[in-house]
């Protein structure tokens, strides 16, 4: 074969050769765009189905914390705690006891609320500790449970929002922000 016809061949295989590259990087291109689309489509089943799963428990939580916050709000804890011929001394020692024993019990749930609902729930329990602390504070020795259930109602009574209540407003208003 000459110099002449390879060039020749050359010239007649080179528009074959351009088609077949364009054609290849189109091809290319195309299929790994699709690929690209079928990943981030898996990703968001994915996260449909997780959300599908993860959104009861979620909800649970919320309903189990909301649930804790209005056991612990300072009059429910009275009532319930208060026996007859209870001293100040061991009311007192069984409603923070009882503040938190119900906060262990409920401690999981953190995993599924924001880092803002948590603090808020533990400030309302922390808070809630401090009102019945405050309400023992200059109780006589020998006074009775019902002396302090009075002063427990009083100094929550002082105060303008129960921070179990703010707690439970941020949590609430999470929920709604789920849907």
């Amino acid at each position: 074969m000459s110099g002449d016809q390879f060039f020749q061949v050359l010239l007649a295989l080179l528009p074959s050769v351009v088609v077949f590259l364009t054609a290849f990087y189109l091809l290319r291109q195309f299929l790994g765009s699709r690929s690209r689309q079928q990943n981030v489509e898996l990703l968001a089943d994915a996260k449909r189905e997780d959300r599908k799963h993860t959104l009861p428990l979620r909800l649970q939580a919320y309903e189990r914390l909301i649930l804790f916050l209005e056991r612990i709000s300072p009059g429910a804890l009275v009532f319930r705690v208060h026996k007859a011929n209870m001293t100040s001394r061991s009311l007192h020692a069984e409603l923070l006891a009882t503040v938190r024993e119900e906060f262990e019990h409920n401690v999981t749930q953190q995993i599924y609320v924001s880092e803002r609902a948590w603090e808020q729930v533990k400030m309302a329990k922390e808070e809630t500790a401090r009102i019945i602390n405050i309400a023992a504070e200059g109780l006589p020795e020998g006074a009775n449970g019902t002396a302090l259930s009075q002063r427990v109602f009083e100094t929550a009574g002082r105060l303008t929002h129960l921070p179990t209540q703010q707690a439970i407003g941020v949590l609430k208003e999470e929920v709604r922000r789920l849907f």
